[in-house]
């Protein structure tokens, strides 16, 4: 389980599909997607793509944390790690 202020959001070892956990943390605040748009300053279209798991800015990520009342020090836990380098060039 993870504390984030009054609520708790549980977090599991394996990354589902490589997708994040917006959608789940949304629903578990009681949140529309429009909600979370509005109240990131992102456009609804944008939440729809990061729930389906499709890449976005850092800057994008910060706000829909901040919206979903996390910390941008949490990103981990909401978005999967990127691999690191090493595994991308060769060397």
């Amino acid at each position: 389980m993870y504390e984030s202020g009054e609520q708790q959001v549980a977090v599991e070892e394996e990354w589902p599909e490589k997708k994040n956990r917006v959608r789940e943390i949304r629903e578990h605040k009681l949140m529309t997607q429009q909600q979370l748009a509005r109240k990131a300053r992102i456009a609804l279209r944008t939440i729809h793509s990061v729930e389906k798991g499709l890449n976005c800015r850092m800057d994008t990520k910060r706000k829909i944390l901040l919206a979903l009342g996390l910390r941008f020090e949490d990103k981990d836990l909401v978005f999967p790690p990127r691999k690191p380098l090493d595994f991308i060039l060769p060397q």
